[in-house]
């Protein structure tokens, strides 16, 4: 029988239901988990990290909004990643993660054999996680490392932890997808990501979303694309202080020669690229104007051709179930 998935959000899980999906997990029948926005107790919790690390089939987990919630959590999670070797893509969207989380996660994520998607978006990270999810984009000619980074919505991250970043993708032999949407970046930091993604030879993908980016930043992009070769295909910039008209040239340029970079182009997650179930899909941050609204958030797939998107915020709250 082949891997199936179980899907489950925002509901509270019975000690039963857990059991179901331990058993699943131990009886490598489960390629998928995702049990996002869902309420179980520490114990069932940490029986659910027991078995991820048994399974050999899981590759896949998607713990977003709120399930890793305590630094004992965060140590079931790490201790399973240490054992398990099969999964693939990680999501923690929307945990209280803070540094602290992050470290006690360090030595698990950068050492797993298998894992190359990453999503961290809305952590509470700080510089010092940054550092530590720097080592996870080693240079060239070194270890293999992220292939998908997800860091959207972290506030706390300074502007030398940004720097940071930049010369970690400039350098990274790996790195095809990146999300920093909804972090306070500007142009400054916008100006460094150019010459890192100008620099880097497999980044395909930059989202740089609601990030308080100006036509200063845009003209620079522009320059980038239009006079010096770019491994980029996608480059987000709605929700920011851009012409339409910048906008649209620089999507005219990325769309160029198009078919050409999409023969050249290996598949992001080798021997899964018939497996669509499988492409990362991750909960995309949606602001609420609405002060009295929590944050919600959209399924966000980071598929399709060349082009900067020009979408406009949805004025509503919603909360929309993963497709797999």
């Amino acid at each position: 029988m082949l891997p199936a998935s179980i899907q489950i959000t925002g509901e509270l899980l019975s000690a039963a239901e857990v059991q179901d999906i331990c058993e699943s997990l131990k009886e490598d029948s489960v390629r998928l988990l995702s049990v996002r926005g869902c309420q179980l107790s520490d114990r069932d919790f940490g029986r659910v990290c027991r078995s991820v690390a048994e399974s050999h089939s899981l590759a896949q987990l998607n713990l977003n909004l709120g399930v890793v919630s305590s630094i004992s959590r965060t140590r079931h999670l790490a201790d399973a990643l240490k054992t398990n070797r099969s999964l693939q893509t990680l999501f923690l969207h929307g945990s209280p993660l803070l540094d602290a989380g992050l470290v006690t996660l360090n030595s698990a994520l950068s050492t797993h054999p298998a894992l190359v998607s990453l999503d961290l978006g809305d952590c509470m990270l700080g510089d010092e996680a940054l550092g530590l999810i720097c080592g996870m984009l080693p240079p060239d000619g070194a270890k293999s490392g992220l292939r998908e980074l997800t860091l959207s919505a972290n506030p706390g991250i300074s502007s030398k932890g940004w720097a940071r970043l930049a010369i970690a993708v400039a350098h990274s032999s790996q790195l095809r997808v990146l999300n920093l949407d909804y972090n306070p970046l500007g142009d400054q930091i916008a100006g460094m990501l150019a010459v890192a993604v100008a620099s880097s030879r497999t980044l395909e993908v930059l989202d740089l979303e609601g990030t308080g980016l100006t036509n200063q930043s845009a003209q620079v992009f522009l320059d980038m694309v239009e006079n010096y070769p770019t491994s980029l295909r996608i480059l987000v910039l709605a929700e920011n202080d851009i012409s339409p008209e910048l906008q649209q040239q620089i999507c005219d340029l990325l769309s160029e020669g198009e078919e050409d970079d999409d023969k050249e182009a290996p598949p992001l997650y080798p021997g899964h690229a018939s497996s669509s179930a499988l492409l990362p899909i991750r909960d995309k941050y949606q602001p609420i104007r609405d002060k009295y609204q929590p944050p919600t958030w959209l399924p966000h797939s980071n598929s399709g051709p060349q082009m900067v998107l020009l979408t406009s915020g949805l004025g509503e709250s919603l909360l929309a179930e993963t497709e797999m």
